[in-house]
Protein backbone atom coordinates (compact mmCIF):
# COMPACT_ATOMS: atom_id res chain seq x y z
CA UNK A 1 0.00 0.00 0.00
CA UNK A 2 1.19 3.50 -0.92
CA UNK A 3 0.52 6.70 1.02
CA UNK A 4 1.11 9.97 -0.80
CA UNK A 5 1.42 12.89 1.63
CA UNK A 6 0.74 16.42 0.41
CA UNK A 7 0.79 19.62 2.47
CA UNK A 8 -1.39 22.31 0.87
CA UNK A 9 -1.89 26.03 1.28
CA UNK A 10 -3.61 28.24 -1.30
CA UNK A 11 -2.80 25.78 -4.05
CA UNK A 12 -5.81 26.31 -6.32
CA UNK A 13 -3.73 27.17 -9.38
CA UNK A 14 -1.89 23.86 -9.66
CA UNK A 15 -3.38 21.27 -7.29
CA UNK A 16 -5.72 19.71 -9.85
CA UNK A 17 -2.96 18.92 -12.34
CA UNK A 18 -0.84 17.47 -9.58
CA UNK A 19 -3.62 15.27 -8.21
CA UNK A 20 -4.50 14.07 -11.71
CA UNK A 21 -0.90 13.04 -12.31
CA UNK A 22 -0.82 11.13 -9.01
CA UNK A 23 -4.22 9.42 -8.92
CA UNK A 24 -3.78 7.64 -12.25
CA UNK A 25 -0.70 5.86 -10.87
CA UNK A 26 -2.26 4.56 -7.66
CA UNK A 27 -4.06 1.31 -6.93
CA UNK A 28 -7.52 1.12 -5.38
CA UNK A 29 -6.16 0.45 -1.89
CA UNK A 30 -3.61 3.29 -1.95
CA UNK A 31 -4.24 6.66 -0.30
CA UNK A 32 -3.49 10.35 -0.65
CA UNK A 33 -3.25 12.22 2.66
CA UNK A 34 -3.70 15.98 2.22
CA UNK A 35 -3.15 18.30 5.16
CA UNK A 36 -4.43 21.79 4.39
CA UNK A 37 -3.00 24.70 6.36
CA UNK A 38 -6.07 26.97 6.32
CA UNK A 39 -6.17 27.76 2.60
CA UNK A 40 -8.08 30.92 1.76
CA UNK A 41 -8.70 30.11 -1.90
CA UNK A 42 -10.59 27.26 -3.60
CA UNK A 43 -8.01 24.54 -2.81
CA UNK A 44 -10.40 22.64 -0.52
CA UNK A 45 -13.27 22.77 -3.01
CA UNK A 46 -11.06 21.44 -5.82
CA UNK A 47 -9.92 18.52 -3.67
CA UNK A 48 -13.46 17.65 -2.53
CA UNK A 49 -14.70 17.67 -6.14
CA UNK A 50 -12.76 14.46 -6.75
CA UNK A 51 -15.15 12.40 -4.56
CA UNK A 52 -12.45 9.73 -4.44
CA UNK A 53 -12.30 7.68 -1.24
CA UNK A 54 -8.55 7.29 -1.67
CA UNK A 55 -8.15 11.02 -0.92
CA UNK A 56 -8.19 11.83 2.78
CA UNK A 57 -8.37 15.55 3.47
CA UNK A 58 -7.42 17.08 6.82
CA UNK A 59 -8.98 20.54 7.10
CA UNK A 60 -8.78 23.40 9.55
CA UNK A 61 -5.07 23.16 10.33
CA UNK A 62 -3.37 26.32 11.58
CA UNK A 63 0.31 25.45 11.51
CA UNK A 64 1.32 28.34 9.26
CA UNK A 65 4.34 26.21 8.56
CA UNK A 66 4.97 23.74 5.70
CA UNK A 67 7.20 21.52 7.84
CA UNK A 68 4.60 20.71 10.47
CA UNK A 69 1.78 20.67 7.93
CA UNK A 70 3.58 17.80 6.20
CA UNK A 71 4.24 16.12 9.52
CA UNK A 72 0.50 16.18 10.16
CA UNK A 73 -0.08 14.24 6.93
CA UNK A 74 2.70 11.76 7.71
CA UNK A 75 1.14 10.95 11.07
CA UNK A 76 -2.03 9.80 9.28
CA UNK A 77 -0.29 7.70 6.62
CA UNK A 78 -1.07 3.98 6.71
CA UNK A 79 0.96 2.80 3.73
CA UNK A 80 3.99 0.53 3.56
CA UNK A 81 5.61 3.06 1.25
CA UNK A 82 5.42 6.81 1.79
CA UNK A 83 5.66 9.25 -1.13
CA UNK A 84 5.97 13.01 -0.57
CA UNK A 85 4.49 15.50 -3.02
CA UNK A 86 4.08 19.26 -3.34
CA UNK A 87 0.82 20.84 -4.41
CA UNK A 88 2.26 22.49 -7.53
CA UNK A 89 4.39 19.82 -9.24
CA UNK A 90 3.44 17.14 -11.78
CA UNK A 91 4.35 13.45 -11.58
CA UNK A 92 5.45 11.83 -14.83
CA UNK A 93 3.61 8.59 -15.71
CA UNK A 94 6.25 6.09 -14.54
CA UNK A 95 7.16 7.74 -11.24
CA UNK A 96 5.42 5.30 -8.92
CA UNK A 97 6.46 2.05 -10.64
CA UNK A 98 10.07 3.13 -11.11
CA UNK A 99 10.35 4.25 -7.51
CA UNK A 100 8.73 1.11 -6.06
CA UNK A 101 11.28 -1.10 -7.82
CA UNK A 102 14.07 0.59 -5.88
CA UNK A 103 12.18 0.72 -2.58
CA UNK A 104 12.45 -3.06 -2.33
CA UNK A 105 16.22 -2.59 -1.93
CA UNK A 106 16.76 0.87 -0.46
CA UNK A 107 15.27 2.77 2.48
CA UNK A 108 14.73 6.09 0.72
CA UNK A 109 14.51 7.05 -2.94
CA UNK A 110 15.28 10.50 -4.31
CA UNK A 111 13.81 11.09 -7.78
CA UNK A 112 15.35 13.42 -10.31
CA UNK A 113 13.08 15.93 -12.03
CA UNK A 114 12.88 18.55 -14.75
CA UNK A 115 12.79 22.07 -13.31
CA UNK A 116 9.95 23.99 -14.96
CA UNK A 117 8.45 27.45 -14.70
CA UNK A 118 4.84 28.20 -13.83
CA UNK A 119 3.80 27.39 -17.41
CA UNK A 120 5.66 24.05 -17.42
CA UNK A 121 8.45 25.26 -19.68
CA UNK A 122 11.65 23.42 -18.82
CA UNK A 123 14.25 25.67 -17.17
CA UNK A 124 16.73 22.89 -16.33
CA UNK A 125 16.63 19.34 -17.69
CA UNK A 126 17.94 17.84 -14.46
CA UNK A 127 17.46 19.00 -10.88
CA UNK A 128 20.30 16.67 -9.87
CA UNK A 129 22.79 18.32 -12.23
CA UNK A 130 21.62 21.81 -11.25
CA UNK A 131 21.90 21.04 -7.53
CA UNK A 132 24.79 18.59 -7.60
CA UNK A 133 22.62 15.94 -5.94
CA UNK A 134 23.94 12.69 -4.56
CA UNK A 135 24.28 10.51 -1.49
CA UNK A 136 26.73 11.02 1.36
CA UNK A 137 26.39 12.24 4.94
CA UNK A 138 29.16 14.87 4.79
CA UNK A 139 28.18 15.91 1.27
CA UNK A 140 24.60 16.64 2.30
CA UNK A 141 25.61 18.21 5.58
CA UNK A 142 27.64 20.72 3.55
CA UNK A 143 25.00 21.20 0.86
CA UNK A 144 21.61 19.52 1.06
CA UNK A 145 20.48 17.74 -2.09
CA UNK A 146 17.39 16.02 -0.68
CA UNK A 147 14.32 17.65 -2.23
CA UNK A 148 11.16 16.93 -0.23
CA UNK A 149 8.75 16.53 -3.13
CA UNK A 150 11.07 13.97 -4.76
CA UNK A 151 11.27 11.61 -1.78
CA UNK A 152 9.76 8.18 -1.17
CA UNK A 153 10.69 5.87 1.68
CA UNK A 154 9.80 2.69 3.54
CA UNK A 155 7.43 3.00 6.46
CA UNK A 156 10.09 2.05 9.01
CA UNK A 157 11.77 5.40 8.35
CA UNK A 158 8.87 7.09 10.16
CA UNK A 159 10.18 5.59 13.41
CA UNK A 160 13.25 7.79 13.08
CA UNK A 161 12.02 11.01 11.48
CA UNK A 162 8.85 11.57 13.56
CA UNK A 163 8.22 13.73 15.35
CA UNK A 164 10.04 16.48 13.46
CA UNK A 165 12.30 18.51 15.76
CA UNK A 166 11.03 22.05 16.30
CA UNK A 167 14.09 23.86 14.98
CA UNK A 168 15.03 22.05 11.77
CA UNK A 169 15.60 24.20 8.68
CA UNK A 170 13.31 22.12 6.44
CA UNK A 171 11.78 18.66 6.54
CA UNK A 172 13.67 17.35 3.49
CA UNK A 173 17.06 18.16 5.04
CA UNK A 174 16.04 16.36 8.23
CA UNK A 175 14.67 13.27 6.48
CA UNK A 176 17.66 12.98 4.17
CA UNK A 177 20.24 13.31 6.93
CA UNK A 178 18.43 10.80 9.16
CA UNK A 179 18.53 8.17 6.41
CA UNK A 180 22.16 9.01 5.59
CA UNK A 181 22.90 8.17 9.22
CA UNK A 182 20.90 4.97 9.64
CA UNK A 183 19.72 3.71 6.24
CA UNK A 184 20.39 3.24 2.54
CA UNK A 185 19.52 6.07 0.11
CA UNK A 186 19.30 5.81 -3.69
CA UNK A 187 19.17 8.62 -6.25
CA UNK A 188 17.25 7.81 -9.46
CA UNK A 189 18.89 9.76 -12.27
CA UNK A 190 15.93 9.57 -14.62
CA UNK A 191 13.59 12.61 -14.28
CA UNK A 192 10.28 11.37 -12.88
CA UNK A 193 8.43 14.61 -12.16
CA UNK A 194 8.17 18.26 -13.11
CA UNK A 195 9.48 20.43 -10.29
CA UNK A 196 7.67 23.73 -10.67
CA UNK A 197 9.35 26.93 -9.49
CA UNK A 198 7.37 30.15 -9.29
CA UNK A 199 7.15 33.32 -7.24
CA UNK A 200 4.83 31.80 -4.64
CA UNK A 201 6.83 28.62 -4.23
CA UNK A 202 8.11 28.41 -0.64
CA UNK A 203 10.68 25.74 -1.43
CA UNK A 204 12.13 27.84 -4.25
CA UNK A 205 12.59 30.70 -1.82
CA UNK A 206 14.43 28.43 0.60
CA UNK A 207 16.81 27.24 -2.13
CA UNK A 208 17.42 30.81 -3.26
CA UNK A 209 18.30 31.82 0.27
CA UNK A 210 20.67 28.86 0.56
CA UNK A 211 22.84 30.32 -2.20
CA UNK A 212 23.10 33.82 -0.72
CA UNK A 213 26.24 34.30 1.35
CA UNK A 214 25.49 37.30 3.53
CA UNK A 215 26.76 37.42 7.12
CA UNK A 216 23.31 36.54 8.43
CA UNK A 217 22.78 33.53 6.15
CA UNK A 218 26.32 32.26 6.83
CA UNK A 219 25.63 32.34 10.57
CA UNK A 220 22.28 30.63 9.98
CA UNK A 221 23.89 27.89 7.87
CA UNK A 222 26.37 27.10 10.62
CA UNK A 223 23.76 27.27 13.36
CA UNK A 224 21.16 25.00 11.74
CA UNK A 225 23.78 22.37 10.90
CA UNK A 226 25.03 22.26 14.48
CA UNK A 227 21.47 22.04 15.80
CA UNK A 228 20.60 19.33 13.28
CA UNK A 229 23.63 17.22 14.25
CA UNK A 230 22.54 17.38 17.88
CA UNK A 231 19.02 16.31 16.92
CA UNK A 232 20.31 13.53 14.64
CA UNK A 233 22.54 11.79 17.14
CA UNK A 234 20.04 12.28 19.95
CA UNK A 235 17.30 10.65 17.85
CA UNK A 236 19.62 7.83 16.79
CA UNK A 237 20.58 7.00 20.37
CA UNK A 238 16.96 7.09 21.57
CA UNK A 239 15.66 4.79 18.85
CA UNK A 240 18.46 2.19 18.98
CA UNK A 241 16.90 0.37 16.05
CA UNK A 242 18.98 -1.16 13.29
CA UNK A 243 17.54 -0.98 9.78
CA UNK A 244 18.16 -4.10 7.74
Amino acid sequence: MISVCIPTYNGEKYIQKQLNSIMTQLANDDEVIISDDSSEDSTIDIIKDYSDNRIKLIEGCTFKNPIFNLENALKEAKGDFIFLADQDDIWLPDKVNTTLEKLTIYDIIVCNGHIVDENENIIHESYFKWKGSGAGFIKNLKKNSYLGCSLAFNRKILNYILPFPKKIAMHDIWIGMVVELIGKPYFIQKPLFLYRRHKNNFTAAIHKADHELTDNTLFYKIEYRVVMLIYLFSRYIKRKVCLK
